[in-house]
């Protein structure tokens, strides 16, 4: 180590003030201080150093996304070989899948670091550390069909509206990720919705009987035999070729063997990522617990507004709502953002509840939105601050009040 710091120490000069470098210092500090603990110390005061700065807490997230990652690449592939009715392999899956998912990635990273940097150098200040979890957050949420140049204008588009317009890192009202994905989605609705995006296809060795709808496109949009909706999401079907395959198992739900959006399709993955987010404390469990228990009370609310009509919407199981579309991948990911979210103790509860109610909500009632995570974190972020507002002084007024009666006493 160093010999790395040696060289960190010689370049200094070139990046400092008056270096024929002194434009780039951004980009210095950024390969510097997620090498080394920042060398940058208070000059006076208390305070509590800590080996877990902004970019290492960063890298903790970046590292429970990979079970997602890992999941979407080989879940891309095995979408791919299963409408051609051939048995997937584990290389030839995983293989085919980072071909079409990793260069999502690299363009997300690429073209929104590229803006992260331009800010840097005309603010003068360092690079800031969230789009690392930005950069690979945003191409997850995506079809793996996605053109690669909606990527770029999606990526852009949350990193100078959604994030550097409000000031930069720390200082968005709205989740980044979510944002490009809001844009992405109300711009290019053909790429991002419908039955054919979902999973990479050769439209000519398609065989039949194979769908890339997902288990919310299905179960929102009844057939015309209004078959129920519990048959639909776990029965099984067979090719004409007579190859047997799973419509919407809950297994393969739970794993991720589904047609969806690269990073949110495996429940499985979702949960490995939300206990090493816990056990670090990076992300809020009672976030987590509260958007879980707000979904639970809608959906058996609407289970129970659909009575015997089993094949409204209403009807979908609620064991099929934790692991269908983004619930779970919001639900650990999105909705624990620290910056966009809630920071008191209460708010954190009220924030997920309210996160999870408007999600079913959304995804059941509103035909247009089969997928209401989205907009459900979005729309409770605008709300964070007015919720941690009266939370604050809720017990400052409760505080007052016990004061007044000691006094009185």
């Amino acid at each position: 180590m160093k010999i790395l710091w040696d060289l960190f120490e010689k370049a200094r000069p070139d990046f400092e003030k008056g270096g024929k470098f002194e434009k780039l210092y951004p980009l210095f500090e950024a390969k510097e201080t997620f090498t080394f603990v920042t060398p940058d110390r208070t000059k006076k005061g208390s305070h509590i150093r800590d080996a877990l700065d902004t970019k290492r807490l960063m890298s903790t997230v970046i590292i429970a996304l990979i079970p997602c990652v890992l999941m979407g690449i080989y879940n891309c592939g095995y979408q791919y070989y299963m409408s051609q009715g051939v048995a997937p392999q584990l290389i030839p899956c995983v293989a085919f899948g980072a071909i079409k998912v990793m260069p999502i990635i690299i363009v997300s990273y690429a073209v929104g670091g590229i803006w992260e940097l331009i800010f840097a150098v005309v603010r003068k200040h360092e690079i800031n550390e969230g789009f690392l979890v930005t950069g690979l957050l945003f191409p997850l949420t995506l079809p793996p069909s996605i053109p690669l140049w909606m990527v770029a204008a999606g990526v852009s588009f949350g990193v100078v509206i959604g994030k550097e317009v409000f000031g930069g890192t720390g200082m968005n009202i709205f989740n980044p990720a979510l944002t490009a994905r809001a844009f992405v989605f109300f711009a290019y609705p053909a790429s991002i919705s419908g039955d054919r995006v979902w999973a990479v296809t050769d439209p000519e060795k398609v065989v039949h009987g194979y769908s890339g709808a997902t288990p919310l496109l299905v179960g929102s949009v009844p057939d015309e035999a209004k078959t129920p909706v519990l048959q639909k999401l776990g029965d099984f079907g067979e090719t004409a070729a007579g190859e047997r395959f799973a419509s919407f198992d809950w297994i393969d739900c739970f794993v991720g063997l589904i047609p969806g959006s690269i990073g949110e399709t495996s429940t499985l993955a979702c949960i490995i990522g939300a206990v090493i987010l816990v056990a670090t404390g990076v992300g809020s469990a009672r976030i987590m617990i509260g958007v879980l228990a707000g979904a639970t009370c809608m959906g058996l609310f609407l289970n129970a507004a659909a009575g015997d009509d089993t094949s409204s919407f209403l009807a979908m199981p609620l064991h099929y709502h934790y692991v269908s579309g983004g619930f779970a991948f919001g639900l650990v990911y999105m909705a624990t953002d620290p910056v966009s979210g809630c920071n008191t103790v209460l708010g954190k509860w009220i924030y997920g509840f309210l996160i999870g109610n408007l999600a079913i909500l959304i995804r059941v009632i509103n035909p247009a939105y089969p997928e209401g995570v989205m907009l459900s974190i979005l729309f409770m972020n605008a709300f964070a601050p007015l919720i941690d507002f009266y939370v604050v002084d809720f017990h400052i007024k409760k505080r007052r009040r016990r004061a007044t009666e000691a006094l009185a006493t």
